[in-house]
């Protein structure tokens, strides 16, 4: 690609920001600039990017009109108050935050799965990142879409607020809680599910489970077909799907984790795929995914790679 880009990172010194310049390195993003901006605790900072070092400038004040692309991962609230002036500014935001995600002026996209939600961007200027559970769930369902009729996945003293302690435990309680009785991760991933997949009655219930990882997400899915879908078929799909790697052995170790597959990499990983026994049209699988890389990072620079790619 011959055209050079000027790309902001906002939340540039923090997990995710710092990943985020990792992936365009990476990834060979035709970068022309780099600006890594972070509140003015991270003055003073600089930041790697192609054997050069980048100092951090603040966010407040910034002038987004030198930037083709801003990549933000500083949280919702400062999303909210910068991202429309980046916007404003003509600067094409990439947004890694929940602030966004349910408007319909803006696009969710996960780009192995709905790179036409791309077509006619410009509304907005924003484009959001989708929650990091639901991209890899999306990824693995895109195969099986036209099929798909539902899903459903099913000693130490509390911490603060009455929550349970996470060390050596598993807490089902991830984000607040709503008036269904759902967390509003649960429901995170329903509402983005249906739009991601343009299925607004896509059934999906979901039980989000805090575990003591240091990164790294799986998910356990039913999915419930229509029609019937054998695993064999299920696992040509898979295999077949931009993104997915699939680990399917009947042996001990045959199956993906998020600690010896998934880690630093950006693909989605497929394991124990079989039928349900109970109901006809049901099938099980085991995914897990880096939420670093692809369930932020890397998606973020994917949807960039997406947008540059569309005619001038």
């Amino acid at each position: 690609m011959d055209r050079q880009f000027a790309v902001a990172v906002v939340g540039a010194t923090g997990l995710v920001g710092e990943m985020m310049i990792n992936v365009l390195d990476e990834r060979a993003f035709p970068v022309s600039q780099l600006f890594p901006l972070a509140s003015n605790r991270s003055l003073g900072r600089s930041v790697s990017f192609r054997g050069q070092s980048y100092p951090v400038s603040e966010l407040e004040g910034f002038d987004f009109a030198q930037c083709d692309f801003a990549l933000f991962s500083a949280g919702a609230a400062v999303s909210r108050e910068h991202a429309p002036r980046a916007a404003a500014a003509g600067c094409i935001v990439i947004d890694n935050t929940s602030e966004f995600r349910y408007r319909e002026s803006v696009p969710l996209v996960v780009p192995e799965v709905n790179p036409q939600a791309l077509e006619g961007f410009g509304t907005s200027g924003i484009v959001a990142n989708p929650n990091c559970s639901t991209i890899q769930l999306v990824v693995e369902l895109k195969p099986a879409r036209q099929s798909i009729a539902a899903l459903s996945g099913q000693g130490l003293a509390p911490t603060h607020g009455g929550v349970k302690p996470i060390a050596f435990n598993c807490v089902p309680h991830i984000d607040v809680f709503q008036e269904n009785g759902y967390t509003r991760e649960e429901m995170k991933i329903v509402w983005e599910t249906r739009k991601i997949l343009g299925e607004p009655q896509l059934r999906v219930n979901a039980t989000a489970v805090r575990v003591p990882v240091f990164y790294g997400h799986s998910e356990v899915v039913h999915i419930a077909t229509t029609r019937p879908l054998s695993a064999i078929r299920a696992r040509e799909l898979l295999e077949n799907a931009p993104g997915v790697t699939v680990l399917d052995e009947r042996r001990p170790g045959g199956y993906p984790t998020a600690t010896t597959e998934a880690a630093n990499r950006d693909t989605v990983y497929v394991g124990r795929i079989r039928e349900d026994l109970a109901p006809d049209r049901g099938l099980n699988l085991w995914i897990v995914a880096d939420n670093i890389r692809k369930g932020a990072a890397t998606n973020s620079v994917q949807i960039a790679e997406a947008l540059v790619r569309r005619p001038i």
